[in-house]
């Protein structure tokens, strides 16, 4: 019995990291987000980690033009140099591509979208 405990516990742990490493490090999806970057700040209490909010944009009630619907979208930047240039394009109309994940990490952001890149940065003219 003594022989069989040991390697069954081995197995049952290397599944456990197997499952840990595929839920923490998969990429769920990943694509293009465009919106002006409402705010962008680095924030937290253990881990200090670059977080942002974006605005979308929205839907104009067309009968009386008195309703706005804005969306707001949440993120997290893990490399220095995306968080640098993000600091310097608070209220421009940007792309960004992000990639989302399976699950947060606290050292990597609160949320599960991850901005790898900015892809473009607008002019306010023509919007």
């Amino acid at each position: 019995m003594k022989k069989y405990v040991l390697p069954i516990i081995g197995i049952i742990i290397v599944f456990l990291i197997i499952f840990f490493v595929a839920r923490y490090s998969y990429t769920y999806s990943e694509g293009n987000r465009a919106g002006r970057l409402i705010k962008f700040s680095k924030q937290g209490f253990m881990f200090k980690t670059y977080e942002g909010e974006m605005n979308l944009g929205g839907v104009t009630n067309a009968a009386n033009n008195s309703m706005m619907m804005n969306y707001m979208w949440d993120f997290s930047v893990t490399n220095q140099s995306v968080a640098d240039s993000l600091l310097k394009l608070e209220g421009k109309e940007i792309s960004v591509h992000y990639k989302e994940k399976m699950a947060k990490l606290p050292w990597r952001g609160d949320t599960k979208y991850i901005v790898d890149r900015i892809v473009e940065v607008r002019s306010d003219k023509g919007y």
